[in-house]
């Protein structure tokens, strides 16, 4: 009997290739982007995993141009969409019109019909319009009237939210929050990147040529997907997750009044995909403990509400992450190659990888 295609092995050989073709496309994308190297690496990882990412940041970082640079690199239509108060449904989604000659009404598809949308400050929008795109981002459809239409593929959601301003802004309920994979936060560059950044914006940006078509970047999702996952390393993604429900079953009593609600399951379902994307983006066929913890700041950062007692304390969310990650230890995977493969704590020696993997507790 044939072997489904989710459980088919993945060929080293094959994630090797594909990981080197992603470097290309980072590299092809920090010929304009100067630094945000995290926010590139989790925009990549999300395109993969079928992700979307919330980004918080000042103005004048890039945001716009990093995901503008990224679509082009793959060849995906961009669209850029600026959120305001007096925004409504249509202007997202798309409406109805009227056709007088036909005497019948016809669907005008609106800017969410792109394969990586920029929702520019998602906070200054109603609810009426962050409900329209949560239908879009969960869903990957909209409805105009009684017809649904589906959302092309790749589809990915970056939107971005201005953490100086609060006037004629909308704060963004938990329910919609959840919906992102990663929340980034972009930082100021460093010195030497913003002399980078000045001397580059006094030239002409050199042009971005396409690096991955959208039939490729396809077949990497469904690579992605057939990443193999140590069950010892979807424990712990789980424990991590839930940790930041109960943080006294980590050891961290003092934490446990301080949260109010800590992450959902989707946590730790986006914890092991973006662990798998992440493996793949580092030229491996299956998931460390390590791709989970790197990844777990911005999984779990916008999932954790703090109580009145932390906010009481001026504790922040950051820190309550960071006390979690660091409170629960990383579990010891062994890859089972009898030809000499080891791996302590998650980190494998070189050696064949022709051996069905296992995992193992320390």
């Amino acid at each position: 009997m044939t072997e489904p295609a989710s459980l088919t092995p993945l060929q080293p050989a094959a994630v090797t290739e594909a990981a080197a073709r992603l470097r290309t496309l980072l590299f092809e994308v920090r010929k304009v982007i100067v630094g945000q190297d995290l926010l590139l690496e989790r925009l990549l990882v999300a395109l993969l995993a079928r992700g979307h990412v919330l980004v918080e940041g000042v103005p004048g970082l890039a945001k716009t141009l990093t995901i503008q640079s990224t679509a082009q690199a793959i060849g995906a239509s961009f669209k850029r969409i600026q959120f305001t108060p007096d925004l409504v449904p249509a202007d997202l989604i798309g409406t109805r019109i009227y056709n007088q000659q036909k005497g019948s009404f016809e669907v005008e598809l609106g800017p969410v019909f792109a394969n990586l949308i920029l929702a520019d400050e998602i906070n200054r929008a109603p609810a009426k319009i962050q409900s329209a795109l949560l239908e879009a981002m969960q869903e990957r459809q909209v409805t105009i009237g009684t017809q649904t239409f589906a959302l092309p593929v790749p589809f990915l959601v970056l939107a971005t939210q201005n953490p100086i301003e609060s006037e004629g802004t909308y704060f963004l309920p938990e329910a919609q929050v959840d919906r992102f994979m990663f929340k980034v936060i972009v930082g100021y560059p460093g010195v030497h990147e913003e002399i980078t950044i000045v001397e580059r914006v006094s030239q002409a940006f050199p042009l971005i040529t396409e690096q991955l078509s959208g039939d490729e970047l396809r077949q990497l999702q469904i690579m992605t997907d057939q990443v193999y996952v140590p069950p010892a390393v979807t424990e712990y993604a789980v424990t991590l997750a839930r940790a930041t429900r109960s943080p006294a079953d980590v050891g961290l009593a003092d934490l446990q009044k301080a949260v109010a609600y800590g992450a959902s399951p989707r946590g730790s379902v986006n914890l092991i995909l973006g662990g798998k994307a992440l493996a793949i983006v580092r030229g491996r066929e299956y998931v460390l403990p390590e791709d989970v913890r790197d990844l777990a700041p911005e999984v779990l950062r916008h999932r954790v509400i703090p109580s009145y007692e932390g906010l009481a304390e001026e504790l922040r969310v950051e820190d309550i992450v960071t006390r979690v990650i660091a409170a629960v230890p990383l579990p010891r995977v062994h890859m089972g190659d009898p030809h000499g493969t080891r791996a302590v704590n998650g980190a494998r020696e070189a050696g064949p990888r022709d051996a069905s993997p296992r995992d193992d507790r320390a």
